[in-house]
């Protein structure tokens, strides 16, 4: 059960919240973990159509997923990363299903009314589309 997690990173302190839970899982679990981060400005939506170069944004998510990867292959979990470009459900969906992920973990960020409108359309589209069960941790807020 749950043999490869897709995680979804966000380049935030909320993946803070999310990656102490999927430590512990995947430890229990023996499980391989493909963090995965959606590059979505205006560069990397651009970047295979208008062969553009990598944009500092798109440099720095990459170095956040490595990053990242480090500390969990520190701890002993098999980890691999993957930096997506374009729009995050349908990446985060695509990887899924490409690399077999039998499991997708998020956070969610507990926003009501307008802010579920600006900020939680990524969880929506994904719980909709996808058949692959999703693990959702709650950010931590920021205290100030």
């Amino acid at each position: 059960m749950y043999k490869k997690i897709l995680v979804a990173l966000e380049n935030s302190s909320a993946d803070a919240s999310l990656l102490p839970h999927i430590t512990e899982l995947a430890k229990q679990l023996h499980s391989e973990l493909l963090l995965v981060h959606v590059a979505d400005g205006w560069a990397a939506r651009n970047f295979s159509q208008l062969k553009l170069a990598e944009s500092e944004e798109m440099k720095s998510d990459r170095a956040y997923l490595e990053r990242s990867a480090a500390v969990l292959r520190n701890a002993g979990l098999a980890v691999t990363t993957h930096l997506a470009l374009g729009e995050p459900p349908a990446e985060i969906l695509k990887t899924a299903e490409r690399e077999r992920c039998e499991l997708i973990a998020m956070t969610s960020h507990g926003h009501r009314l307008l802010g579920d409108l600006m900020f939680g359309s990524t969880i929506s589209e994904v719980r909709h589309r996808t058949s692959i069960p999703i693990l959702l941790v709650k950010a931590a807020r920021n205290p100030g």
